[in-house]
């Protein structure tokens, strides 16, 4: 088992930033769009975020879209000193489990499409966007 615990949101005002680094690392590098999506984060009823925490420190974020039973993954980043212990892994199936879903789902790159293989997403080719390999993955539960 992974060590840590998963923390619902909302954020702490005081882990904002910590936590905006961990997701900014997951968006297309252009700081007005990063900018933007970190925005929509913090407004009532944007986007919720869920973060791992390990002996008080923030590991792990994701961000996601809730709808029913169904979520999306906008965006998941962990801290690069942290990488590689299973902490990004840990978050989304202690999501899925505080959630109650039956479908969690995310579309990624080449980049990042191994995580979601590790992680016991389904994977398969979507369309793809500006040139570059898209795909969808999907984790299915029950």
């Amino acid at each position: 088992m992974t060590p840590g615990r998963l923390v619902p949101p909302p954020i702490p005002p005081r882990q904002r930033p910590e936590v905006d680094a961990l997701l900014a690392r997951a968006m297309f590098p252009d700081p007005e769009r990063i900018a933007r999506q970190l925005a929509a984060y913090h407004v009532p009823g944007g986007p919720p975020v869920f973060v791992w925490e390990v002996a008080g420190r923030v590991v792990s974020a994701a961000g996601l879209h809730v709808t029913g039973d169904h979520t999306e993954i906008l965006h998941v980043g962990t801290d690069p000193a942290h990488a590689g212990r299973g902490y990004a892994r840990a978050l989304l199936h202690a999501v899925a489990d505080h959630l109650d879903l039956t479908t969690l789902t995310a579309e990624t790159d080449a980049e990042s499409v191994d995580f979601y293989r590790r992680t016991g997403f389904r994977v398969e080719a979507a369309p793809t966007r500006n040139g570059r390999a898209r795909y969808r993955c999907t984790l299915t539960r029950r």
